[in-house]
């Protein structure tokens, strides 16, 4: 099939082209809608002052995994050039397959690395919250005059965003595994 430059692109490479732009721009922009929910869960349990939900160690873990989804989402764009420079006439120019699976592989190991961070983070939290838990049941049905001993919607919006993040990585490694997948079948 000609092009509108006139040149015609074996159909391996206009597959794996139009796969890198579609997958890139899907994955990008889930992973950017998702990483906002999720930073701004994150930022409304910071913000509530009767929380205590959260430890240094998984606010750490999970700002991490928060900033590894926008790094993914980066990622992603990275996908929808490098399918964009698969399209170009000069067969010199066009990355080659090797350079495409580098870059799936370093996706996959972004997101696996944030997934993997992220679920640390999230057994901090689910942790934190198992605690103050048994300290509700602790008073053995009398009231408690402690109020971080209380659960309240700021402590599960801490979850929902961990929860999110995990989510959204998913979405990056699926993204750079369906690309690995269609790479190395042409």
């Amino acid at each position: 099939m000609t092009g509108e430059l006139g040149y015609s692109l074996p159909p391996a490479i206009r597959r794996i082209s139009t796969n890198f732009r579609r997958v890139g721009w899907v994955g990008l922009w889930a992973q950017v809608v998702i990483g906002v929910i999720a930073s701004l869960l994150f930022i409304v349990n910071a913000l509530e002052p009767n929380t205590d939900v959260s430890s240094a160690t998984a606010d750490l873990f999970t700002t991490i995994g928060i900033v590894a989804v926008f790094v993914s989402a980066f990622w992603g764009f990275r996908y929808v050039r490098l399918g964009r420079k698969l399209k170009t006439s000069n067969p010199d120019l066009r990355p080659k397959p090797k350079d495409a699976l580098r870059a799936v592989r370093i996706g996959t190991l972004i997101s696996l690395g944030g997934m993997l961070v992220t679920i640390f983070g999230a057994e901090a939290v689910v942790a934190s919250l198992w605690l103050r838990a048994l300290r509700q049941v602790a008073t053995f049905g009398g009231i408690s005059q402690d109020s971080t001993a209380f659960i309240n919607a700021a402590d599960i919006a801490v979850v929902f965003s961990v929860i999110n993040t995990i989510f959204a990585h998913f979405i990056g490694l699926c993204a750079s595994l369906w690309l690995e997948y269609i790479t190395n079948r042409s």
